[in-house]
Protein backbone atom coordinates (compact mmCIF):
# COMPACT_ATOMS: atom_id res chain seq x y z
CA UNK A 1 0.00 0.00 0.00
CA UNK A 2 2.66 2.29 0.92
CA UNK A 3 5.04 2.02 -2.03
CA UNK A 4 1.54 1.99 -4.35
CA UNK A 5 0.77 5.53 -2.51
CA UNK A 6 4.24 6.67 -3.81
CA UNK A 7 4.23 5.39 -7.16
CA UNK A 8 0.95 7.63 -7.49
CA UNK A 9 2.48 10.19 -6.00
CA UNK A 10 5.12 10.48 -8.80
CA UNK A 11 2.17 10.29 -11.10
CA UNK A 12 0.24 13.36 -9.66
CA UNK A 13 0.58 16.95 -11.86
CA UNK A 14 1.91 18.52 -9.24
CA UNK A 15 5.00 17.01 -9.28
CA UNK A 16 5.39 17.30 -13.43
CA UNK A 17 8.43 19.83 -12.73
CA UNK A 18 12.49 19.05 -12.39
CA UNK A 19 12.71 21.12 -9.58
CA UNK A 20 9.34 18.99 -7.73
CA UNK A 21 10.90 16.00 -8.07
CA UNK A 22 13.94 16.84 -6.31
CA UNK A 23 11.94 18.23 -3.44
CA UNK A 24 9.85 14.89 -3.23
CA UNK A 25 13.05 12.31 -3.28
CA UNK A 26 14.24 14.96 -0.45
CA UNK A 27 11.64 15.11 1.56
CA UNK A 28 9.95 11.32 1.25
CA UNK A 29 11.75 8.48 0.82
CA UNK A 30 10.73 4.90 -0.11
CA UNK A 31 12.59 3.72 3.55
CA UNK A 32 10.68 6.44 5.46
CA UNK A 33 7.13 4.41 3.59
CA UNK A 34 8.74 1.04 4.11
CA UNK A 35 9.03 1.94 8.19
CA UNK A 36 5.67 4.13 8.60
CA UNK A 37 3.00 2.63 6.28
CA UNK A 38 1.16 5.55 7.94
CA UNK A 39 3.48 8.12 6.43
CA UNK A 40 1.41 10.10 3.48
CA UNK A 41 1.08 12.55 1.09
CA UNK A 42 -1.63 14.50 0.25
CA UNK A 43 -1.96 13.56 -4.11
CA UNK A 44 -3.77 16.83 -5.04
CA UNK A 45 -1.50 19.46 -2.71
CA UNK A 46 1.57 17.06 -2.32
CA UNK A 47 1.49 18.03 0.96
CA UNK A 48 2.49 15.24 4.01
CA UNK A 49 -0.74 14.19 5.64
CA UNK A 50 1.61 12.52 7.98
CA UNK A 51 5.43 12.11 8.77
CA UNK A 52 7.23 9.14 10.65
CA UNK A 53 6.45 9.10 14.34
CA UNK A 54 8.57 7.73 17.15
CA UNK A 55 9.54 3.74 16.67
CA UNK A 56 10.95 1.95 19.19
CA UNK A 57 12.07 -1.30 17.08
CA UNK A 58 14.56 1.60 15.13
CA UNK A 59 16.27 1.97 18.53
CA UNK A 60 20.28 2.06 17.70
CA UNK A 61 22.52 1.44 21.21
CA UNK A 62 25.82 2.55 21.94
CA UNK A 63 27.18 1.52 25.05
CA UNK A 64 29.72 3.68 27.12
CA UNK A 65 33.18 2.73 27.41
CA UNK A 66 34.32 4.77 30.28
CA UNK A 67 31.07 3.53 33.02
CA UNK A 68 30.95 4.90 36.53
CA UNK A 69 30.87 3.14 39.43
CA UNK A 70 27.09 4.98 41.28
CA UNK A 71 28.14 6.84 44.23
CA UNK A 72 27.66 5.58 48.08
CA UNK A 73 24.00 5.99 48.48
CA UNK A 74 24.49 8.39 51.35
CA UNK A 75 25.94 11.05 49.12
CA UNK A 76 23.23 11.56 47.19
CA UNK A 77 21.64 14.94 46.33
CA UNK A 78 18.52 15.27 44.33
CA UNK A 79 19.45 15.82 40.69
CA UNK A 80 23.14 16.16 41.03
CA UNK A 81 24.27 12.88 39.80
CA UNK A 82 23.62 11.25 36.48
CA UNK A 83 23.32 7.75 34.95
CA UNK A 84 25.77 6.29 32.38
CA UNK A 85 23.52 6.70 29.08
CA UNK A 86 21.15 8.93 27.61
CA UNK A 87 18.13 8.62 24.83
CA UNK A 88 18.50 11.01 21.94
CA UNK A 89 15.21 11.33 19.06
CA UNK A 90 15.95 14.14 16.86
CA UNK A 91 12.91 15.32 15.01
CA UNK A 92 12.80 17.64 11.61
CA UNK A 93 9.62 19.14 9.58
CA UNK A 94 10.51 17.37 6.79
CA UNK A 95 11.38 14.17 8.36
CA UNK A 96 9.66 13.41 11.46
CA UNK A 97 11.13 11.65 14.22
CA UNK A 98 14.85 10.20 13.62
CA UNK A 99 16.28 7.07 14.44
CA UNK A 100 16.47 6.74 18.15
CA UNK A 101 19.74 6.18 20.22
CA UNK A 102 20.81 5.29 23.35
CA UNK A 103 24.06 6.75 24.14
CA UNK A 104 26.83 7.46 26.41
CA UNK A 105 25.39 10.93 28.66
CA UNK A 106 27.21 13.41 27.72
CA UNK A 107 27.12 17.86 26.54
CA UNK A 108 24.63 18.86 23.57
CA UNK A 109 25.74 20.48 20.74
CA UNK A 110 23.32 23.27 20.20
CA UNK A 111 23.71 26.36 18.01
CA UNK A 112 23.45 29.51 19.83
CA UNK A 113 20.56 30.90 17.95
CA UNK A 114 18.32 27.72 19.15
CA UNK A 115 14.64 29.16 19.68
CA UNK A 116 14.72 26.99 23.22
CA UNK A 117 17.63 29.58 24.21
CA UNK A 118 15.79 32.41 23.12
CA UNK A 119 11.76 31.81 23.51
CA UNK A 120 12.04 28.73 26.32
CA UNK A 121 10.66 25.98 23.72
CA UNK A 122 10.91 23.26 26.02
CA UNK A 123 8.73 20.49 28.16
CA UNK A 124 9.72 18.11 30.36
CA UNK A 125 8.42 15.57 32.90
CA UNK A 126 9.49 14.21 36.35
CA UNK A 127 8.92 10.51 37.10
CA UNK A 128 10.75 7.52 39.25
CA UNK A 129 12.19 3.94 38.85
CA UNK A 130 11.61 1.76 41.54
CA UNK A 131 13.54 -1.82 42.71
CA UNK A 132 11.58 -3.82 45.06
CA UNK A 133 13.30 -6.09 47.53
CA UNK A 134 13.05 -9.35 45.04
CA UNK A 135 15.14 -6.59 42.33
CA UNK A 136 12.26 -6.01 40.25
CA UNK A 137 12.23 -2.79 38.76
CA UNK A 138 8.98 -0.62 38.17
CA UNK A 139 7.69 2.47 36.68
CA UNK A 140 4.79 4.52 38.73
CA UNK A 141 1.71 5.67 36.30
CA UNK A 142 4.11 6.80 33.40
CA UNK A 143 1.13 6.60 31.04
CA UNK A 144 0.15 9.90 32.42
CA UNK A 145 3.53 11.14 32.12
CA UNK A 146 3.93 10.12 28.50
CA UNK A 147 0.31 11.80 28.09
CA UNK A 148 0.86 15.30 30.37
CA UNK A 149 4.00 15.62 27.54
CA UNK A 150 2.40 15.54 24.76
CA UNK A 151 -0.12 17.98 25.76
CA UNK A 152 2.67 20.49 26.95
CA UNK A 153 4.06 19.82 23.64
CA UNK A 154 0.83 21.09 21.55
CA UNK A 155 0.47 23.85 23.88
CA UNK A 156 3.45 25.45 22.24
CA UNK A 157 3.87 24.03 19.11
CA UNK A 158 6.30 21.33 19.56
CA UNK A 159 6.25 17.79 17.95
CA UNK A 160 3.99 15.66 19.00
CA UNK A 161 4.84 12.06 19.58
CA UNK A 162 3.68 8.37 20.39
CA UNK A 163 3.92 8.25 24.41
CA UNK A 164 3.74 4.21 24.40
CA UNK A 165 6.86 4.43 21.75
CA UNK A 166 8.54 7.02 23.82
CA UNK A 167 7.77 4.83 27.03
CA UNK A 168 9.45 1.68 25.60
CA UNK A 169 12.74 2.97 24.95
CA UNK A 170 12.60 4.72 28.66
CA UNK A 171 12.25 1.44 29.73
CA UNK A 172 15.22 0.15 27.40
CA UNK A 173 17.07 3.43 29.25
CA UNK A 174 16.32 1.93 32.82
CA UNK A 175 17.31 -1.49 31.90
CA UNK A 176 20.99 -0.51 31.21
CA UNK A 177 21.38 1.99 33.48
CA UNK A 178 19.32 -0.12 36.37
CA UNK A 179 22.33 -0.67 38.62
CA UNK A 180 22.65 2.65 39.04
CA UNK A 181 18.92 2.76 41.42
CA UNK A 182 20.19 2.37 44.79
CA UNK A 183 19.57 -0.77 46.80
CA UNK A 184 18.43 1.10 49.94
CA UNK A 185 14.20 1.17 50.63
CA UNK A 186 12.90 4.57 49.56
CA UNK A 187 15.53 5.77 46.41
CA UNK A 188 14.43 5.77 43.47
CA UNK A 189 15.76 6.72 39.90
CA UNK A 190 14.65 9.83 38.96
CA UNK A 191 13.91 9.95 34.68
CA UNK A 192 13.46 13.36 33.17
CA UNK A 193 12.68 13.26 29.66
CA UNK A 194 12.55 16.53 28.18
CA UNK A 195 12.06 17.87 24.38
CA UNK A 196 13.37 21.23 23.48
CA UNK A 197 13.08 23.81 20.11
CA UNK A 198 16.22 23.43 18.21
CA UNK A 199 15.52 25.89 15.37
CA UNK A 200 18.25 27.27 14.15
CA UNK A 201 16.98 31.13 13.97
CA UNK A 202 15.95 33.74 15.94
CA UNK A 203 12.04 34.14 15.34
CA UNK A 204 9.02 33.10 17.02
CA UNK A 205 7.25 30.43 15.34
CA UNK A 206 6.83 26.53 15.26
CA UNK A 207 10.53 25.06 15.64
CA UNK A 208 11.38 23.27 12.33
CA UNK A 209 13.71 20.86 14.19
CA UNK A 210 13.53 19.55 17.86
CA UNK A 211 15.19 17.10 19.81
CA UNK A 212 13.59 14.82 22.46
CA UNK A 213 15.83 13.66 25.20
CA UNK A 214 16.12 11.41 28.34
CA UNK A 215 18.30 11.79 31.20
CA UNK A 216 18.29 9.71 34.54
CA UNK A 217 19.52 10.41 38.33
CA UNK A 218 19.87 8.61 41.48
CA UNK A 219 17.98 9.89 44.04
CA UNK A 220 17.36 9.31 48.20
CA UNK A 221 14.03 9.80 50.01
CA UNK A 222 13.35 13.55 50.12
CA UNK A 223 13.14 13.72 53.73
CA UNK A 224 16.06 10.77 55.03
CA UNK A 225 16.02 12.13 58.30
CA UNK A 226 11.50 11.38 58.70
CA UNK A 227 9.08 14.29 57.94
CA UNK A 228 9.73 17.62 58.43
CA UNK A 229 6.84 20.09 58.16
CA UNK A 230 7.52 23.39 55.87
CA UNK A 231 6.11 26.76 56.21
CA UNK A 232 4.36 28.45 53.35
CA UNK A 233 4.76 32.53 52.56
CA UNK A 234 0.97 33.12 51.23
CA UNK A 235 2.68 35.15 48.49
CA UNK A 236 0.23 38.59 47.22
CA UNK A 237 3.17 40.39 45.24
CA UNK A 238 4.03 37.40 42.40
CA UNK A 239 1.61 34.95 40.58
CA UNK A 240 2.36 31.51 39.59
CA UNK A 241 -0.22 31.21 36.78
CA UNK A 242 -3.16 33.19 35.07
CA UNK A 243 -6.50 31.95 33.14
CA UNK A 244 -5.88 31.20 29.89
CA UNK A 245 -1.81 31.14 30.28
CA UNK A 246 0.19 27.94 30.77
CA UNK A 247 0.02 27.10 34.55
CA UNK A 248 -1.66 23.86 33.72
CA UNK A 249 1.42 22.17 31.22
CA UNK A 250 4.39 21.07 32.07
CA UNK A 251 6.95 23.96 30.53
CA UNK A 252 10.19 25.43 31.07
CA UNK A 253 8.66 28.68 30.97
CA UNK A 254 6.63 28.22 34.21
CA UNK A 255 9.73 27.37 36.20
CA UNK A 256 12.54 29.92 36.25
CA UNK A 257 9.93 32.94 37.43
CA UNK A 258 9.20 31.21 40.71
CA UNK A 259 12.79 31.68 41.68
CA UNK A 260 12.76 35.34 42.82
CA UNK A 261 9.48 34.86 44.83
CA UNK A 262 11.54 31.88 46.49
CA UNK A 263 13.90 33.56 47.23
CA UNK A 264 12.06 36.48 48.70
CA UNK A 265 9.93 33.98 50.91
CA UNK A 266 13.68 32.15 52.03
CA UNK A 267 14.22 35.95 53.14
CA UNK A 268 11.18 36.04 55.39
CA UNK A 269 11.78 32.27 56.93
CA UNK A 270 9.50 30.23 55.05
CA UNK A 271 10.32 27.27 52.93
CA UNK A 272 8.31 28.03 49.88
CA UNK A 273 5.38 30.41 48.32
CA UNK A 274 1.73 29.25 48.44
CA UNK A 275 0.56 30.43 45.18
CA UNK A 276 -2.45 32.73 45.64
CA UNK A 277 -4.60 33.96 43.15
CA UNK A 278 -7.16 36.87 42.22
CA UNK A 279 -8.24 39.41 44.90
CA UNK A 280 -10.40 36.94 46.54
CA UNK A 281 -6.52 35.50 47.27
CA UNK A 282 -7.71 31.56 45.69
CA UNK A 283 -5.10 28.84 46.57
CA UNK A 284 -3.48 27.80 43.42
CA UNK A 285 -0.30 25.26 44.50
CA UNK A 286 2.64 25.16 46.81
CA UNK A 287 6.22 26.02 44.93
CA UNK A 288 6.00 23.38 42.36
CA UNK A 289 3.59 21.17 44.08
CA UNK A 290 -0.35 20.90 43.98
CA UNK A 291 -2.08 21.58 46.91
CA UNK A 292 -4.44 19.89 49.50
CA UNK A 293 -5.79 21.05 52.21
CA UNK A 294 -8.72 19.20 54.83
CA UNK A 295 -11.55 20.52 56.81
CA UNK A 296 -13.61 19.02 59.25
CA UNK A 297 -17.18 19.88 58.61
CA UNK A 298 -19.67 20.72 61.30
CA UNK A 299 -20.97 16.99 61.27
CA UNK A 300 -17.38 15.50 62.21
CA UNK A 301 -16.78 14.28 58.58
CA UNK A 302 -13.42 15.46 57.05
CA UNK A 303 -13.42 16.95 53.64
CA UNK A 304 -10.06 16.72 51.51
CA UNK A 305 -9.90 19.74 49.33
CA UNK A 306 -7.94 20.41 46.33
CA UNK A 307 -8.14 23.29 43.61
CA UNK A 308 -9.90 22.22 39.92
CA UNK A 309 -8.08 21.71 36.90
CA UNK A 310 -8.80 25.03 35.47
CA UNK A 311 -5.96 25.47 33.11
CA UNK A 312 -3.85 27.17 35.74
CA UNK A 313 -3.48 24.18 37.79
CA UNK A 314 -0.82 21.60 36.91
CA UNK A 315 -2.82 18.34 36.16
CA UNK A 316 0.24 16.39 38.43
CA UNK A 317 0.39 12.41 38.68
CA UNK A 318 0.61 12.50 42.38
CA UNK A 319 -2.52 14.59 43.03
CA UNK A 320 -4.24 12.52 40.38
CA UNK A 321 -3.10 9.81 42.79
CA UNK A 322 -4.36 11.19 46.21
CA UNK A 323 -7.45 11.94 44.71
CA UNK A 324 -8.37 8.36 43.31
CA UNK A 325 -7.18 6.90 46.75
CA UNK A 326 -9.27 9.33 48.53
CA UNK A 327 -12.42 9.06 46.25
CA UNK A 328 -11.81 5.14 46.24
CA UNK A 329 -11.98 4.96 49.96
CA UNK A 330 -14.83 7.66 50.33
CA UNK A 331 -17.04 5.29 48.05
CA UNK A 332 -16.16 1.88 49.87
CA UNK A 333 -14.49 0.28 46.83
CA UNK A 334 -10.89 0.17 48.60
CA UNK A 335 -10.58 1.70 52.17
CA UNK A 336 -7.74 2.66 53.44
CA UNK A 337 -6.94 1.69 56.92
CA UNK A 338 -6.69 4.64 59.52
CA UNK A 339 -8.70 7.13 57.55
CA UNK A 340 -12.25 7.39 59.00
CA UNK A 341 -15.19 6.66 56.66
CA UNK A 342 -16.69 9.59 57.13
CA UNK A 343 -15.23 11.50 54.17
CA UNK A 344 -15.61 13.80 50.89
CA UNK A 345 -13.52 14.56 48.31
CA UNK A 346 -13.75 17.78 46.46
CA UNK A 347 -12.31 19.72 43.65
CA UNK A 348 -13.30 23.11 44.14
CA UNK A 349 -11.82 26.56 44.67
CA UNK A 350 -10.70 27.46 48.32
CA UNK A 351 -9.80 30.74 49.40
CA UNK A 352 -7.25 32.23 52.10
CA UNK A 353 -10.35 33.23 54.27
CA UNK A 354 -12.32 30.22 54.29
CA UNK A 355 -8.81 28.42 55.25
CA UNK A 356 -8.38 31.20 57.83
CA UNK A 357 -11.94 30.78 59.52
CA UNK A 358 -11.38 26.75 59.91
CA UNK A 359 -7.74 27.99 61.60
CA UNK A 360 -9.69 30.03 63.85
CA UNK A 361 -12.64 27.55 64.45
CA UNK A 362 -10.29 24.74 65.47
CA UNK A 363 -11.70 23.10 62.00
CA UNK A 364 -8.54 22.94 59.90
CA UNK A 365 -7.33 19.77 60.28
CA UNK A 366 -4.28 19.75 57.67
CA UNK A 367 -2.60 20.85 54.51
CA UNK A 368 -0.03 19.34 52.52
CA UNK A 369 1.41 19.40 48.54
CA UNK A 370 1.88 16.51 46.19
CA UNK A 371 4.47 16.10 43.63
CA UNK A 372 7.03 13.11 42.33
CA UNK A 373 10.05 14.24 43.84
CA UNK A 374 8.56 14.77 47.67
CA UNK A 375 4.88 12.44 46.95
CA UNK A 376 3.56 14.24 50.42
CA UNK A 377 4.92 17.50 52.00
CA UNK A 378 3.47 18.59 55.21
CA UNK A 379 2.62 22.16 56.34
CA UNK A 380 2.70 23.64 59.65
CA UNK A 381 2.57 27.08 58.98
CA UNK A 382 1.50 30.19 56.73
CA UNK A 383 2.45 33.20 56.63
CA UNK A 384 0.05 35.78 55.45
CA UNK A 385 -0.86 39.03 55.67
CA UNK A 386 1.79 39.65 58.04
CA UNK A 387 0.41 37.19 60.33
CA UNK A 388 1.36 33.51 60.88
CA UNK A 389 -0.96 30.52 60.88
CA UNK A 390 -0.26 27.22 62.82
CA UNK A 391 -1.03 24.01 60.71
CA UNK A 392 -1.98 21.41 63.35
CA UNK A 393 0.57 18.51 62.42
CA UNK A 394 0.84 15.12 64.54
CA UNK A 395 4.22 14.05 66.05
CA UNK A 396 5.64 12.31 63.09
CA UNK A 397 5.52 15.81 61.36
CA UNK A 398 1.64 14.73 59.25
CA UNK A 399 -1.73 15.15 59.29
CA UNK A 400 -4.76 12.12 59.69
CA UNK A 401 -5.04 11.99 55.72
CA UNK A 402 -1.90 12.64 54.09
CA UNK A 403 -0.58 9.82 56.66
CA UNK A 404 -2.68 7.22 55.06
CA UNK A 405 -2.24 8.32 51.58
CA UNK A 406 1.39 8.21 51.55
CA UNK A 407 1.90 4.85 53.03
CA UNK A 408 -0.97 3.77 50.34
CA UNK A 409 1.29 5.89 47.78
CA UNK A 410 4.46 4.84 48.94
CA UNK A 411 3.56 0.98 48.91
CA UNK A 412 2.34 1.05 45.84
CA UNK A 413 5.55 3.04 44.56
CA UNK A 414 8.17 0.27 45.89
CA UNK A 415 6.00 -2.27 45.15
CA UNK A 416 5.01 -3.71 48.71
CA UNK A 417 1.03 -3.18 47.98
CA UNK A 418 0.59 -4.86 44.41
CA UNK A 419 -0.93 -1.89 42.21
CA UNK A 420 -2.10 -1.85 38.64
CA UNK A 421 -0.29 1.31 38.71
CA UNK A 422 3.06 -0.25 38.76
CA UNK A 423 4.46 -0.87 35.39
CA UNK A 424 7.44 -3.43 35.34
CA UNK A 425 10.67 -2.15 34.03
CA UNK A 426 12.65 -5.63 34.91
CA UNK A 427 11.95 -8.29 36.42
CA UNK A 428 15.62 -8.77 38.79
Amino acid sequence: MALAALRAARRAPWLSSTSSRALQRKLFSVSALRRNAAVTRDLMTGEFTSLPDIEQNRLQVVKSTNLRPPPPSSSLVFGQVFTDHMLMIPWSATNGWDIPKIQPYGPLSLEPCCTVFHYAQTVFEGMKAYRDGNGKVSLFRPDMNMKRMVNSAKRIALPTFDGDALLELIKELIRIDKHWIPQESGYSLYVRPTLIGTHKAIGVGPPNEALLFVICSPVGPYYPQGFKPVALYGTTEFSRAAPGGTGGFKLGVNYAPGVVPQKAAAEKGYAQNLWLHGPEHYLTEVGTMNMFVVFKKDNGALELVTPPLDGMILPGVTRDSVLSLARKHASGKNKLDGLTSDFIVSERPVTMSEVKAAAEANKLVELFGAGTAVVISPVDRIGYLDEDMLIPTGSDGMGPVSRVIYNELVGRQLGTIPSEWSVTVSES
